[in-house]
């Protein structure tokens, strides 16, 4: 007797295929998708201000959710633009003034390494007069190689600029219109559920919600926490700097690497212009190493890996993994995507454990 397909098997065959489709579509105009998620990651996170705001009252009459939403977007511009304030005077201080402190400290630190580099039979100069000779040397060698790498360097770098820029521009409108009709466009979303999966599926996604809000309560923990603590740690060891970079190193940590980094060059770059010896640098690398370690280890895995019922090796795993997939982007969205796959596991957990194909 042949096999033949039920109607209802059809009609789930074709929903799965076009479900397919539509994921193979977005994977490839993941480019022009960017600010998109982005703004609906921001939506996400603001709505509960928004809708807090909504609730209040001018005299006899509502708060307008359109002038909440306004408010909203205008603080996190404000924050942005704070944590930017705080950054510029650092560098427009430190820089003129690392100018003239580089070379004595490449003279140092040809000092210093330059006996080593010799053992190998490297007779290289790390002072100001031997790295100008070695660049001239390369340069006068394949300037017309160099010279089409910055162009090529330069287009795509321009092109790059002018992406990110609209990118910039293009988030605060789709915010703005994603915080307006945010309940509308979830009742929408929710209503392409079928039926018969639409209980198993709002409990999955209030589950989900609850993970996520607590992803973020822990994250805003941890950021506080190496706020705190490189600030403190910066001022103990006596940089005048201490409480500017402690700031930037402890509210950019949500950034993988680039918190941590820019706050590092900066320590650094301090350590050089006000101490005269290798003790400021010591002290940053002490600092630093002892603040990656606290972050990776006990802060991220306990604050918010465990928020989120998430072993601390998972944490460590899933940050590895998400990074090696997905870049710099898979490592921003690694551990909220696995709070939504543990609760997906779980359900699939639990069904298979009901199932007669396990009990039986």
């Amino acid at each position: 007797m042949p096999f033949s397909f039920t109607d209802e098997q059809k009609q789930t065959a074709l929903w799965l295929g076009l479900g397919l489709l539509l994921i193979a579509l977005m994977v490839a105009l993941g480019p022009i998708l960017t600010p998109f998620i982005a703004s609906a990651i921001l939506a996400y996170a603001l709505n509960p201000g928004v809708d807090w705001l909504s609730r209040r009252r001018i005299g006899k009459f509502p708060f307008p959710r359109a002038l909440a939403v306004l408010i909203v977007i205008m603080l996190l511009v404000f924050a942005i633009l704070a944590v930017i304030l705080i950054v510029i005077p650092v560098l427009r201080k430190e820089f003129p003034l690392l100018q003239d402190q580089i070379p004595n400290f490449l003279s140092k630190l040809d000092g210093f390494i330059g006996p080593h580099l010799q053992d190998f039979g490297i007779n290289m100069r790390l002072d100001g007069t031997g790295i100008k000779e070695m660049l001239t040397k390369q340069l006068s060698t394949s300037s017309d190689e160099i010279w089409t790498s910055v162009l090529a360097s330069v287009k795509v770098g321009g092109t790059a600029v002018l992406g990110w820029l609209a990118t910039i521009l293009l988030v605060p409108v789709v915010l703005f219109y994603l915080l307006q009709d945010w309940h509308q466009i979830v009742a929408r979303v929710g209503m392409l559920v079928p039926r018969r999966w639409q209980g198993k599926t709002g409990n999955m996604t209030q589950e989900v919600d609850s993970l996520l809000a607590q992803y973020l309560r822990g994250q805003l923990l941890v950021m506080l926490v190496l706020a705190i603590y490189y600030s403190t740690g910066l001022a103990i060891a006596g940089f005048d700097v201490a409480l500017p970079v402690g700031i930037i190193t402890g509210l950019l940590v949500f950034i993988p690497y680039v918190g941590f980094g820019l706050g590092l060059v900066l320590a650094l770059i301090a350590a050089m212009l006000q101490f005269q010896g290798w003790h400021g640098l010591i002290a940053v690398a002490i600092i630093y190493g002892i603040g990656q370690v606290l972050e990776s280890f006990i802060l991220t895995p306990r604050l918010v890996g465990e928020r989120i019922g998430l072993h601390p090796l998972v944490v460590i795993f899933a940050l590895m993994a998400f990074g090696q997939l997905f870049g710099f982007v898979g490592i921003l969205l690694a551990l909220p995507c696995s709070a939504i796959m543990s609760v997906v596991v779980k359900h699939v957990r639990a069904h298979y454990l009901d199932s007669s194909f396990y009990k039986h």
